[in-house]
């Protein structure tokens, strides 16, 4: 991959990423629908009735989809939450040749939504729910969120700029030709910013990432390619 091509797909990958995530969880095999367990099975998972029900009201699973889902977090997790250092952990795995300690620091704040150091159950369905069937503009949202490191509402350039090289950091030796110590250069940076920041006001509000986003023909392919991962 290209610095061009990588630069617009970063918008993205976090999407491919969480895939792995799921897979190391265990929670992705044949489809969650097509895996379904009898009811005997399934009635060793335990979940308050009415959590479950509004996590089926909140999100875009079925009951059994659900219950799947928490026996897996349950194995993987046994204490019901995910920390950052798993995160770090899990990425390090799949990026053994780069630093992913970055990148899953700022993955881990966009999951923890209501920032309590950790990720619970919850969490992880919302955020799976959005990433894997949400709607383009749902999944652009959690995107900006992403990159709104501080979570006032915008996206400045250094923001961007930290994501990137979080990004690279993590592939740059998976990208052709190698990235140097001091890449991305903002150069990079600078031109992928305004191409995003309309009025030129220095900062990238949710709706200009958006605008831009459905705009770019690679950024919508690749949210094409994951609308049926599971």
């Amino acid at each position: 991959m290209n610095l061009e091509g990588l630069e617009m797909i970063a918008v993205l990958i976090v999407i491919v990423l969480f895939v792995k995530l799921l897979e190391q969880f265990g929670l992705i095999e044949a489809g969650l629908e097509d895996s379904v367990e009898d009811e005997m099975e399934m009635a060793t998972v335990r979940h308050r009735p009415e959590a479950l029900e509004l996590l089926e009201a909140q999100s875009k699973f079925t009951k059994k989809e659900l219950q799947i889902l928490y026996r897996g977090f349950k194995n993987e997790c046994p204490s019901g939450v995910v920390n950052e250092e798993t995160f770090k952990e899990i990425y390090s795995q799949f990026f053994p040749q780069g630093d992913s300690t970055t990148y899953a620091h700022f993955l881990f704040n966009a999951f923890d939504t209501d920032h309590n150091g950790s990720v619970s159950f919850e969490d992880f369905v919302m955020g799976l729910s959005i990433l894997l069937r949400g709607t383009v503009q749902e999944k652009l949202n959690w995107a900006f969120n992403l990159y709104d490191i501080n979570k006032d509402g915008y996206i400045t350039k250094e923001e961007m700029l930290d994501i990137m090289k979080a990004i690279y950091d993590m592939m740059g030796k998976c990208t052709y030709p190698v990235l140097k110590e001091d890449a991305p250069s903002r150069q990079h940076v600078e031109t992928f910013f305004q191409k995003m920041d309309k009025n030129k006001d220095g900062v990238v509000t949710i709706d200009e990432f958006i605008e831009s986003c459905q705009k770019d023909e690679n950024i919508m392919r690749s949210m094409q390619l994951f609308e049926n991962v599971i």
